[in-house]
């Protein structure tokens, strides 16, 4: 799968991009995630509740009764929604990273938390999604790594089977530089070697041309 075909939103103001100072040079963003609205359920669900009982005590019970209904529902509506918007602050300046160099998780709305794993320190990339997750196309990713990270869980990530792939494919794509150029630094060592034999006379001119030829070949 082409690392460009994951759909993931635009950058705007309400979904700020992965900040351009915290990558290294000639880093690049493969995929830039937020975490799955379900992140949102309880929060969210807690806020129109109340804020229908809320409602409803202020049409439909009077006296002192009615004053305490509506001033405990309004307590707890004013607290659903300020856990919603605390929430919505979360997920906004959350990231879930991978470039061409690393996996970043970034989190945090004052106290940030962040966690960088090199591609090629990455030994295993599993997920797990209960039945519901898979119907809302939610899951966990656990991802092991060498060093004293161990397993690293991320909760709360879209479309995790498609992620792990995304992995696999950008970690082969990285290793394929570092693979390239410990091949040519091989041959370059058995040149100075073959040229160290020819100079001392072990080797003639011939045997080191063929040799040469072979291994460039």
């Amino acid at each position: 799968m082409d690392l460009g075909e994951y759909p993931h939103r635009k950058p705007s103001i309400l979904n700020p991009p992965f900040p351009e100072k915290l990558l290294f040079g000639g880093e690049v963003v493969s995929v830039d995630l937020k975490p799955h609205w379900w992140q949102f359920a309880q929060p969210g669900a807690a806020s129109i509740v109340t804020v229908i009982l809320w409602l409803l005590s202020m049409a439909r019970v009077d006296g002192g009764l009615g004053t305490l209904l509506r001033w405990v529902t309004g307590v707890a509506a004013l607290y659903s929604i300020l856990w919603l918007a605390v929430r919505w602050l979360g997920w906004r300046s959350t990231h879930f990273v991978v470039t061409s160099h690393r996996l970043i998780y970034r989190g945090g709305v004052f106290a940030k938390k962040g966690i960088a794993i090199p591609l090629e320190r990455v030994n295993n990339v599993n997920f797990q999604q209960t039945i519901f997750e898979k119907l809302i196309r939610a899951g966990d990713l656990l991802i092991e790594s060498g060093g004293e990270d161990g397993q690293q869980r991320f909760s709360d990530v879209r479309r995790p089977d498609e992620v792990q792939r995304l992995i696999h494919a950008q970690i082969e794509e990285s290793g394929r530089p570092s693979t390239r150029a410990g091949v040519v630094n091989d041959v370059a060592t058995q040149l100075e070697k073959l040229e160290g034999l020819r100079d001392r006379g072990s080797i003639s001119q011939d045997d080191f041309e063929r040799e040469k030829r072979r291994l460039l070949g």
